[in-house]
């Protein structure tokens, strides 16, 4: 007798209104964000999707939310192996039965999670790419039920890109071999139109829809400024102490740095940690551990941290040094203010950093069967992209739009402030040193119709004013919520974003009814955590 997750099995599928139900049940909110009702439509009628949303923008919902009406087994192709636990986690707590399968499990823990998946115990696995040329996992796949395969961070695929992983060429391969074809959704949060178009190709989308949201991230402020090394590091002291309460990532672009700036920090009493790649994988877990779950405030990291971070309260993000691409910086800026809440995002760079990336890019490490053409093909793309992380820290005309029209956005969307392209929330426009900035607060933004987590709410007030009672009260429910996370062993984001508990502070539900009401609060979260946030509000 065939197993329940076994080819064969009818595949439920859904309609739109059946997504947003689930959405509200697992989820807690009303309504999509832009972009992802589109996509999620277009994957449930079975046809293909390629989505560009930023960073922060939501990509995960347009396939968890499938994942559970379609049946099967969803596959997600994703690189992020060191936080696939995390991930599924976070479905746990929402009530979504999610997996993953990596090198990080024993051979027995691989077959027992394969072995489940056959007998129908999971709604989504997580693998990555490098798994899909594994002959036992081809072998599981061809006997279970596959009905969408979503391609996270798709723009790895492409040499064009600021990632470029040989890997994901397997991705159509794989599919081919699969008994009956599933959906294949792309997604990713960084693509020029170039990459675009070779995300569709290489991937043998098959006339996909094509979702491509404003890379605006409106809650972010974007500043640049040329720094010394030293006023760097004094800078950011400054803004640590004038920011006493703030998580954030601080980037340099190389090892000795981030060890040099965290052992400065620590010793300042700042909770630091670091990470890179130069530190073996127990220590980076341990660092990534601790500033999730907010045992430490800052963390200190070279770009091999934080790809997919999903930590949502990130206020700051502050890259001590140039990085090698406008993609890979927005990226970076993107891991703050995940949760929609205001959060800042600075560049602060030097001409010496300029000479230490071309060094990195001279230096470039292809494996020994690259042809000699295709590697200065990919040299010569690696100098196109600095050219344009160099332009945007030197740019005397508005930061954001000048990011929007790198990835082709039409920019006269964030013309509202000083000069033509000025949006009001960037160091140019506002004409801000970076002194300044160590005395400014981050003013809290207006939601208009739209909550702090960006989806739309049940008349939650959009210019509420922030009293001291509301602030003790947000304090107070965020030690509830790190108590709670520290029983459940899971990150404190996981059980509920700041904004959702700013929608707490601002409503005051005083009931299980009114409490569900609140953006980010579905019925998995009001059973489990409902009484405890009820009793705390009603103190």
């Amino acid at each position: 007798m065939a197993a329940a997750g076994e080819r064969g099995q009818d595949r439920r599928g859904g309609t739109l209104a059946h997504a947003r139900e689930a959405l509200r049940t697992y989820f807690g909110y009303d309504s999509f964000r832009p972009g992802q009702g589109e996509v999620i439509a277009s994957v449930l009628s079975g046809q293909d999707a390629l989505a560009v949303m930023p960073t922060g923008a939501g990509k995960s919902i347009c396939y968890q939310v499938p994942a559970v009406l379609l049946g099967g087994l969803t596959l997600v192709v994703s690189p992020l192996i060191s936080l696939m636990g995390d991930q599924v986690r976070s479905l746990k707590e929402v009530g979504i039965r999610g997996s993953y399968l990596n090198s990080t499990l024993t051979p027995r823990q691989q077959e027992v999670v394969m072995a489940r998946g056959l007998a129908g115990w999971y709604d989504l696995m997580y693998i990555a790419p490098e798994r899909l040329s594994d002959q036992r996992f081809i072998a599981f796949a061809q006997r279970v039920c596959i009905p969408l395969v979503a391609v996270d961070e798709a723009h790895c695929v492409s040499q064009w890109g600021q990632d470029f992983r040989p890997a994901y060429r397997g991705i159509p391969a794989f599919v081919a071999q699969l008994p009956e074809r599933p959906v294949v959704c792309a997604l990713t949060a960084t693509a020029t139109p170039r990459v675009r178009e070779d995300v569709a190709r290489l991937l043998d989308l098959r006339h996909p829809m094509v979702q491509v949201n404003g890379f605006d991230r409106p809650n972010l402020r974007l500043s640049s400024f040329e720094l010394t090394p030293g006023e760097r590091t004094r800078w950011l002291m400054g803004y640590l102490a004038a920011h006493p309460t703030w998580s954030g990532i601080v980037y340099t672009n190389t090892r000795k740095k981030v060890d040099e700036l965290a052992k400065t920090l620590r010793a300042a009493g700042i909770r630091t940690v670091s990470y890179h790649a130069g530190m073996e994988n127990a220590e980076r877990t341990a660092s990534q551990e601790a500033f999730v779950h907010d045992e430490a405030r800052v963390m200190v990291a070279t770009n091999a941290f934080g790809m997919g971070i999903d930590k949502s309260d990130v206020r700051f993000v502050v890259n001590c040094g140039l990085p090698l691409s406008l993609e890979e910086y927005y990226q970076e800026a993107g891991r703050a203010g995940r949760d929609g809440e205001p959060a800042e995002c600075y560049l602060l760079w030097s001409r010496g950093d300029i000479r230490t990336c071309h060094f990195f890019i001279d230096n470039t490490q292809f494996p020994p069967e690259t042809p000699q053409a295709e590697r200065a093909t990919l040299l010569r793309n690696r100098e196109r992209l600095l050219s344009a992380i160099i332009g945007y820290a030197m740019s005397d005309t508005c930061l954001r739009a000048r990011v929007l029209r790198y990835f082709g956005q039409d920019a006269s969307s964030v013309a509202v402030g000083k000069g033509k392209d000025g949006c009001g929330g960037c160091s140019v426009c506002l004409g801000s040193s970076a002194a300044e900035h160590l005395r400014r607060p981050c003013s809290r933004r207006a939601r208009g119709a739209m909550g702090a987590s960006g989806y739309r709410t049940r008349e939650l007030p959009s210019e509420a004013e922030v009293t001291d009672e509301d602030e003790r009260l947000f304090q107070r429910l965020r030690a509830l919520r790190k108590r709670l996370a520290d029983e459940s062993h899971v990150p404190p984001y996981v059980v509920f974003s700041d904004a959702t508990l700013r929608a707490m502070v601002q409503r005051r539900p005083q009931d299980k009814e009114e409490l569900l009401a609140v953006s980010g609060v579905g019925h998995t979260k009001l059973e489990r955590y409902g009484r405890q946030f009820l009793e705390e509000i009603n103190r």
